[in-house]
């Protein structure tokens, strides 16, 4: 079986990344993040092109050098520590295979590389192949396999060295959606498994919300907002985060008043109210979080609310909604049949006062 060290934390201290252009000059990647993964944990930095969470990725692993800042690793100083010398593993988003050798080949490589006994190395290979499905494809070539296998070819590499922290760059986006769901799984209960710290870089929300113990959502070269999926769904700092974990619906507002606990919100005319805990002062201007699925929909001929759009997906419908002069993304599951209301119907629209959250106006 292969061995279980004890997990590991991983530490960044203030950690930036300024890169020079010749065109564009200083460029910055990443500023100042401070980050503590705990031991065991799989966290994944999640964000759009450019914010960051890639840099920080292959800094942590030893690619590239910090502009500041400190990186360690079970409580070692590793910033300026060679790659090879970091103890971990990391799967590529292009997977990364040599193709002229076997798939024995590719996950033996790491292995002799540390003269391992030949007899050692055929014992870790042959387990390790088992353990991600892949027993009896040792002497394949990696262009004779689908891309979920050449992925499982990847992931055993990177796990056959015995590694104490684990590294994922993208790794499923060269897969098809339907594969890309099935490898999530099987990588995070995998992870779980063998309880290898580990760190998930991803642009998938869905992706880092099916696999992860916590999420650092990055924007700018900043972590924005860190937390369960769960928290940064219900609870997101900003409008930033509340777009890009899950999908809602940001309307202006401002705050009209706060007695007995219940603030009232004016929105372009429309009156919300929602618990009073950490509404800001009558008067200022806010952004509603509205999650669509928490939006309830009725016919009403007096109602100034008009549906725009309808879409029927077969176990939801999915509407867009004019309300105070703003678009409402709304979604109802399993409709049925007379529920569904077509564009032109006018239409009520109730928020349970608990489901709104507010963020700051200039997010």
């Amino acid at each position: 079986m292969i061995e279980r060290s004890e997990p590991v934390g991983i530490l960044l201290q203030a950690v930036s990344a300024v890169m020079q252009d010749r065109n564009r000059g200083e460029i910055v990647a990443v500023r100042n993040v401070d980050l503590e993964v705990e031991p065991g944990e799989l966290l994944t930095l999640l964000g759009p092109s450019g914010c960051g969470k890639t840099t920080t990725l292959r800094m942590i692993a030893g690619f590239q050098e910090p502009s500041g800042g400190r990186i360690l690793i079970a409580g070692r100083d590793v910033t300026h520590v060679p790659a090879n010398q970091r103890d971990i593993g990391f799967v590529f988003q292009n997977y990364a295979l040599f193709p002229h050798l076997t798939i024995y080949g590719n996950v033996a490589y790491g292995l002799e590389a540390r003269r391992w006994p030949s007899a050692d190395i055929s014992r870790a290979v042959d387990e390790v192949l088992e353990l991600v499905g892949l027993a009896g494809f040792g002497e394949r070539l990696p262009n004779e396999l689908s891309g979920g296998q050449q992925q499982r070819v990847a992931l055993a590499r990177a796990i056959v060295i015995r590694p104490r922290v684990l590294l994922f760059d993208e790794p499923l986006s060269n897969l098809d959606a339907k594969l890309r769901i099935s490898m999530r799984g099987e990588i995070r209960e995998l992870q779980q498994r063998l309880k290898i710290t580990t760190v998930y870089v991803t642009h998938d929300q869905e992706e880092a919300m099916a696999i992860s113990d916590r999420i650092a959502v990055m924007e700018g070269g900043r972590i924005a907002q860190l937390g369960t999926a769960q928290a940064l769904y219900r609870r997101p700092a900003s409008a930033f985060v509340a777009g890009f974990i899950g999908r809602a619906n940001l309307l202006r507002a401002t705050v009209r008043g706060v007695a007995d606990g219940v603030a009232t919100l004016d929105v372009q005319g429309e009156t919300l109210t929602m618990p009073a805990d950490g509404v800001p002062a009558a008067g200022s201007a806010v952004r509603v979080v509205v999650r669509p699925e928490s939006i309830a929909l009725a016919r009403s001929n007096t109602a100034a609310a008009v549906v725009q759009s309808c879409s029927w997906l077969g176990d939801k419908i999915e509407y867009e909604v004019t309300f105070a002069g703003q678009t409402l993304n709304v979604v109802c599951f399993a409709p049925t049949e007379h529920e569904t209301m077509s564009p032109g119907t006018a239409v009520s629209v109730a928020i349970p006062p608990a489901a709104i959250r507010l963020v700051a106006a200039e997010d």
